[in-house]
């Protein structure tokens, strides 16, 4: 691998013969690349090797190395479906690109790097972050692309988007590979790299639009209510508390209880309380109350309600109504609200918990 000043200086001045116009569309800040010539300088500020930079990258086997974290990225599955696993593959690709190219700049090591990085912290659940590195051997080219792909990340959609995710990772590792080969003064091919970044860019604003969410539907009132009251005159036969004593009616009501009970997921028990008036013993009272509300758990298990229910008779205890009327038949028609049977509804929640996105925290940070 080399990393020879002198090379860097003929890079410069080679540089000075190409085109000055696809320099510029680049937007390069950095006063060192676009010095030319032998006018360039081969300081540490000009990308010159460090001691530093050798302890952190050099000594490096990059196959063995790029075989090795594709291995483990691979093995993450779905687990690197996200913009920290994106951005760890795009690094690899970058990395097996210019190793494919021979570069020798120390790009290569960098980018290995970075995708080690992120795939231990992707494995461990530590360490990750949405910053992007400061590399040696690369300067920052487009700006104004920079600008747009920080707008899409910080956008509150951009967490619950894999595919804006994936696009936004992508390139930002370009347009810092792109900066590479800038500052090796190699415009050319930086400008095909950028072309490719801003040819894409849209792409996410696109993305972050499929996933806006739908607007939210006005809640639908469920067609079951907290209490329902069944009359018993209206629902059984005088006397009557079996399935052959139910009236018409009291099936009517019952039949369509039971459709919309089918409709809806959030009735978890129900209570079927029956209720006599005060007239006769308290024994027979009891008894037909539980009769009626015995016969009303059944049919409604019959129609396919699978709620659990229980059924129970009260007899002639909370009474609706007093009465005091003289006349028998006076009498039993005031105490018949009091005849009755009580279904009462439990419910829960019905939301379901949010998936947790996997990128959180998304602070306004770029290259």
């Amino acid at each position: 691998m080399k990393y020879s000043l002198i090379a860097i200086a003929l890079a410069a001045m080679l540089a000075g013969c190409s085109s000055s116009a696809t320099r510029d569309r680049l937007q390069i800040q950095d006063p060192t690349v676009l010095q030319t010539g032998f006018s360039a300088t081969q300081s540490q500020a000009a990308g010159a090797v460090t001691p530093q930079w050798i302890q952190t990258y050099g000594g490096a086997h990059n196959g063995a190395a790029l075989t090795a974290i594709q291995t483990r990225l691979n093995a993450l599955g779905e687990r690197k479906a996200n913009y920290f696993g994106e951005k760890a593959q795009c690094w690899v690709n970058a990395a097996r690109d210019e190793r494919s190219a021979r570069d020798g700049w120390g790009f290569v090591e960098e980018a290995l790097y970075e995708a080690n990085r992120l795939t231990t912290a992707l494995e461990t659940g530590q360490g990750l972050s949405v910053d992007n590195p400061e590399l040696r051997t690369a300067s920052v080219v487009r700006p104004d692309l920079w600008k747009q792909i920080l707008a899409a990340k910080t956008s509150p959609l951009f967490a619950q988007c894999q595919e804006a995710q994936r696009l936004t990772a992508c390139s930002e590792v370009e347009l810092i590979h792109a900066g590479h080969e800038a500052w090796t003064r190699d415009f050319s091919e930086s400008q095909r790299l950028v072309d490719g970044v801003e040819t894409g860019v849209p792409g996410i604003g696109a993305a972050l639009e499929a996933c806006t969410p739908p607007p939210v539907a006005a809640p639908v009132a469920s067609p079951i209510p907290q209490k329902m009251t069944l009359q018993a005159d209206a629902t059984f036969r005088f006397d009557r508390g079996d399935l052959a004593g139910m009236l018409p009616g009291g099936k009517a009501k019952l039949d369509q209880l039971v459709h919309d009970l089918r409709q809806v997921d959030d009735v978890t028990s129900i209570r079927i309380e029956g209720y006599t008036d005060r007239l006769g013993s308290d024994s027979y009272n009891r008894q037909l109350s539980a009769k009626r509300a015995e016969t009303v758990k059944r049919y409604l298990q019959s129609g396919g309600v699978n709620t659990p229910m229980s059924a129970r008779g009260r007899g002639k205890e909370e009474p609706v109504v007093q009465c005091s009327n003289r006349g028998q038949q006076a009498l039993i028609d005031c105490l018949a609200p009091n005849r009755r049977v009580e279904l009462d509804f439990a419910r829960s929640s019905n939301a379901q918990a949010t998936a947790v996105p996997q990128v959180q925290q998304i602070q306004q940070q770029g290259q």
